[in-house]
């Protein structure tokens, strides 16, 4: 199986690569910059949108492709989200139109948006920032199009990652940049609110199993299924990395758009796990 993963190169993309390549399928890695990319893999140093309609057969005509490629993904209002739109919408249109018979692509808990308890496949969204905006449209243009084409499309829901936090720009990064300026103290709101906390690692090897296999298609969440407190999680993560800093709650407000608790409907992830 020849598996292209593009924005191989970034937070996500670069675990992925690793996943899929340990689980035995070659890798053909695209982005506009590679130098943290498994050199197992076959690379591809290009602006993905700089492709046309050729873009198929341009990317060496993958047995399946997984797009994780997206700018902005920790800027939740950036202007990018939807200006870049149609360009995904584009890639995809041309990849499935020349050829493409499987097609994984990364999307987000942010396309819900406000909404208590589990996320399942069909959970109405009502999405309450750019980013999720811009990924429930992809998500709903791409099965439209692929509809009725002889193509498998896999929709891979993503939660709240952590790990290899240094590259990334959540509270686990900025609380390690506090630990290093030498704060005693780190802010938080009432940390009470519950979510879906994944590790790096185990987001990679759950996107790699369901790159490379075609029974289950749709969305598909990709998560622990486990709901917890962003206070339990930060203290837990400041224990684990003997951490000299203490937590401050009640210093931001909750914001009036995030949920109470959130979290992934893991049976579909844990099935294909299985296999």
């Amino acid at each position: 199986m020849r598996v292209l993963i593009t924005g191989a190169n970034g937070y996500i993309g670069k675990h992925v690569v690793k996943s899929v390549l340990d689980a035995g399928a070659s890798v053909i890695a695209c982005d506009f910059r590679t130098e943290e990319i498994d050199d197992r893999a076959e690379i591809i140093n290009l602006d993905l949108f700089s492709l046309g309609a050729e873009a198929f057969s341009d990317l060496k005509k993958p047995d399946v492709c997984v797009h994780l490629a997206w700018q902005d993904g920790f800027s939740h209002n950036s202007d990018n989200h939807m200006i870049n739109l149609s360009k995904h919408y584009m890639f995809i249109m041309n990849m499935l139109n020349g050829g493409l018979k499987q097609l994984a692509v990364m999307g987000s808990m942010h396309e819900v948006g406000y909404h208590e308890g589990p996320v399942t496949e069909s959970t109405p969204c009502n999405p309450i920032s750019m980013y999720g905006v811009a990924k429930d449209s992809l998500r709903r243009s791409t099965f439209l199009f692929a509809n009725g084409r002889d193509a498998s499309v896999q929709w891979l829901r993503g939660y709240y990652v952590y790990g290899d936090d240094l590259r990334n720009q959540s509270i686990f990064s900025k609380l390690i940049q506090a630990e290093k300026n030498g704060k005693k103290t780190f802010p938080l709101n009432s940390g009470k609110n519950k979510y879906d906390f994944i590790h790096i690692n185990s987001l990679a090897e759950q996107i790699a199993a369901v790159a490379t296999q075609c029974n289950e298609s749709g969305i598909i969440n990709c998560c622990s299924g486990i709901p917890q407190s962003l206070g339990e999680k930060v203290e837990a993560f400041i224990k684990e990395h003997g951490m000299n800093i203490r937590l401050e709650y009640g210093v931001f407000p909750d914001r009036p758009y995030d949920s109470p608790a959130i979290w992934g409907d893991n049976c579909r992830i844990k099935k294909i796990m299985r296999k």
